[in-house]
């Protein structure tokens, strides 16, 4: 079978060296060209940045000068007084004393007053008899009855009234009627809710009667 193999078969099997020569240069170039693509590019840049930099240094303002000093105070001005003086009046001296007088003749007041006279006696208190305190009248008047009032019948209740030594009514009679028995009745019911100022003796407070009269007019 070796041996029926084509010489054109066996040149196919043998090596192609000059393709291989090519393939290898492509494939370095393509490597190299890679390695430059990859390789940084900015490098230059950066030294370009460093060659930029500029340094600022910032100067501080001088201080401010300090303030002028206050200026002196005035000294305070002397108020020139002028002082007018007036003329000063001439006196004139006294005229001489005269001599005293003297009067041989004793002078009223020499004598010794009379003593004085003795006090006058105390007045000597009146007596009188007791009366009927008006505001305690007025407090409790007597009240008119309806019926005689409706029919204007009135009149005047003349009443004896007993009392205490304090004022105080004890017993209440009728000195002189009205005419009615009712206007009596109702003088005497207000009597005896009065008082009375007492009398007196010999300065002295004392019990008694009063007589006082009530007067009943019709409306």
């Amino acid at each position: 079978m070796t041996e029926s193999d084509s010489p054109t078969e066996h040149t196919r099997l043998a090596l192609n060296w000059p393709r291989i020569a090519g393939t290898a240069f492509a494939i370095a170039l393509h490597i190299a060209v890679f390695m430059m693509l990859m390789a940084p590019v900015s490098a230059p840049h950066q030294a370009d940045k460093d060659d930029d930099v500029t340094l600022v240094n910032f100067i501080e303002p001088p201080p401010p000068p300090p303030p002028p000093p206050p200026p002196p105070p005035e000294p305070p001005k002397q108020l020139q007084t002028h002082i007018i003086e007036t003329p000063r009046p001439t006196t004139v001296p006294p005229p001489p004393e005269e001599p005293p007088i003297v009067y041989n003749d004793p002078s009223p007041v020499a004598y010794r007053a009379p003593p004085p006279a003795p006090p006058a006696p105390p007045p000597v208190e009146s007596d009188y008899n007791g009366t009927v305190d008006p505001s305690a009248r007025s407090l409790n008047p007597p009240r008119y009855p309806p019926e005689e009032s409706r029919r204007g019948i009135g009149g005047t209740v003349t009443l004896l009234l007993t009392y205490d030594i304090s004022g105080t009514i004890t017993d209440v009679s009728v000195s002189k009627s009205s005419g009615n028995r009712n206007l009596d009745r109702s003088a005497m019911q207000a009597a005896r809710r009065w008082k009375v100022n007492p009398g007196t003796r010999n300065g002295q407070k004392v019990a008694g009667q009063a007589t006082v009269s009530v007067n009943f007019s019709p409306p």
